[in-house]
């Protein structure tokens, strides 16, 4: 058994002795992203992609069962619910089952994923608190017997394993959200399937990205939901044997990543030490960003068509210690408030972590909601000196134009698809830790769940994060840009029956434990942008990572 499932493992994924990938960071220097120091657990599963998205899962189910005090009795009463189903097995030949049990504390999903760290994959998403979406997300945890006892509200969610996954060589289409959906069902609402999507579908993957693919989303195997006023750990199995994965497959590789779940979960400290940062390399560098946005004020000022473009900046850091993308995930939570956290680790990749405060869309049944934000400024040091800064960003003709177009594009693609679009409040600000935004919300009803995958597809990208037009402005990114954005600006939410939100991947990294990270930022270009205001916009939207950091300056120049 113990050899078939090291070779499904080589199958399915690659050898994580031969896995390489490197970051060009310049024309003359590489880092090396080598995945042979890394001991982590191979989790096997099936890739959902490669299914009949026309043919209905024999079996969607979730079985809930008692609360109990403590992780380590909610991990034993799974391991019992997991004998239980090998011993009477429903007779289906293809389904999905989630095991719950209901924990009598609450316990930060973050500090249980902190303790998992030895498996891959793993993915976690935050809602936003205040302004979020967690009122929505109720569940109901029931005794077995389908009695309601508790009704709590969903906070955050950690998986690691993967009881399905789904990823192509093709870029994600109706066929491949129609393979997600036949996993998901209404009647399951937390049968989940979390990831992300590629920024621009047309653009090479680069070699720090290719794990990733064009799309990257999975079911976790084991996965522990924070609650507002308690916790939840559940685990998941899936099957279909025309995939050559059986239940019993599933269940022997669910029974093995059970077997080395950790139920000692300690409180993470939400400020760690500095990290020594031996280097700090930019693409583009300042010289060459002051050409690229010069550029593409040309372009806006010239007969085209562009109004606006999002142009990106890469920057890698390479440290001296390690950076561990969950402890840093740790202290973008202080800076979360407003905004959502994520991690995405696909098998063999680094971490994309992030800290965003933008909506790309929340739907649940037929109800949608998306948000326009643009126009950036720091916060003051004081409230008259806040008070004073936004009235600056309400009253700046270049920022409301920057507003404007974003607002009246995603209205204009609502209206596509929904009955009518309200928009309320029109024009507000959206303050956060370290910046504020212009900001509006709009609300619609959709005529037919189906458009779900009309409206991922229209609203992204959004003029926020390429800019309007959208095809010219991609255009111009791609023939600008040196570096793949790869997932991020992309999507990273999560779909499920009868509900799924998307953020837009903004504020994020890609992070290897031990060997760096690419650190990830964008502004708007349009008429009456500034190079170097710009360029500093993008210092501002970087600070959540770079405050992490400490330069490590030569003794001969220390003075």
């Amino acid at each position: 058994m113990a050899a078939a499932a090291a070779s499904r493992c080589l199958a399915c994924f690659m050898d994580p002795e031969a896995a390489k990938c490197s970051i060009t960071i310049s024309s003359r220097q590489t880092i090396n992203f080598s995945h042979h120091h890394r001991s982590h657990l191979c989790s096997l599963s099936m890739n959902g992609c490669q299914g009949d998205p026309h043919l209905p899962l024999g079996t969607i189910e979730t079985r809930s069962f008692p609360a109990v005090p403590s992780p380590s009795l909610a991990l034993d009463r799974l391991n019992s619910a997991i004998s239980e189903l090998k011993a009477n097995p429903p007779s289906s030949t293809s389904g999905i089952i989630r095991l719950q049990v209901p924990i009598q504390q609450q316990i930060e999903a973050i500090d249980w994923l902190y303790a998992q760290h030895q498996f891959l994959p793993r993915c976690y998403f935050s809602s936003r608190g205040q302004t979020g979406n967690s009122s929505d997300l109720s569940i109901d945890c029931t005794n077995g017997n389908d009695q309601i006892q508790l009704k709590h509200n969903l906070v955050s969610v950690a998986g690691v394993g993967s009881a399905v996954f789904f990823q192509d060589l093709h870029p994600f289409s109706y066929r491949h959200w129609k393979s997600l959906k036949r996993f998901l069902s209404t009647q399951c609402p937390l049968i989940r399937t979390y990831g992300a999507i590629r920024f621009d579908a047309r653009a090479n993957i680069s070699s720090e990205w290719e794990a990733f693919g064009y799309f990257y989303f999975m079911v976790p195997q084991v996965e522990f939901d924070e609650l507002e006023e308690g916790s939840m750990l559940a685990a998941t199995v899936a099957w279909d044997n025309a995939l050559s994965w059986n239940l019993g497959c599933a269940i022997d590789a669910l029974k093995a990543t059970l077997n080395q779940i950790s139920s000692v979960v300690l409180k993470q400290r939400r400020q760690v030490p500095w990290t020594p940062m031996l280097s700090n390399n930019h693409i583009p560098s300042k010289t060459y960003w002051n050409l690229a946005v010069n550029r593409a004020l040309q372009k806006i000022r010239s007969n085209s068509a562009l109004i606006k473009v999002v142009l990106a900046r890469s920057s890698t850091v390479i440290t001296a210690t390690d950076i561990d993308p969950i402890a840093w995930l740790a202290c973008l939570q202080v800076e979360g408030e407003n905004a959502y956290q994520f991690c995405l680790q696909p098998p063999n990749a680094p971490a994309f972590i992030g800290n965003t405060p933008e909506q790309l869309f929340h739907r649940k049944w037929l109800g949608i909601t998306s948000e326009a934000l643009a126009g950036t400024r720091a916060r003051g040091e004081s409230m008259p000196e806040d008070l004073q800064i936004e009235l600056e960003l309400l009253s700046s003709p270049k920022d409301h134009l920057e507003f404007t177009i974003v607002r009246e594009s995603i209205r204009r693609k609502l209206e596509n698809v929904c009955n009518s679009v309200l928009v309320e409040p029109k024009k507000a600000i959206r303050k956060l830790p370290r910046v504020q935004h212009l900001y509006a919300k709009l609300a619609g009803r959709l005529r037919s769940e189906e458009d779900e995958f009309d409206i991922l597809s229209s609203l992204h990208p959004s003029p926020a994060v390429c800019g309007f037009p959208t095809e010219e402005a991609r255009v111009l990114i791609a023939e600008t840009e040196v570096f793949d954005r790869g997932m991020y600006a992309g999507p990273v939410g999560w779909f499920g029956g009868g509900e799924s939100e998307f953020a837009v991947g903004i504020r994020s990294a890609l992070v290897e434990k031990g060997l760096g990270a690419m650190i990830f930022a964008g502004t708007g270009v349009v008429e009456g942008s500034n190079a170097s205001l710009e360029w500093d916009e993008l210092e501002l939207k970087i600070s959540q990572f770079t405050k992490l950091l400490k330069l490590e300056v030569p003794l001969e120049i220390k003075s």
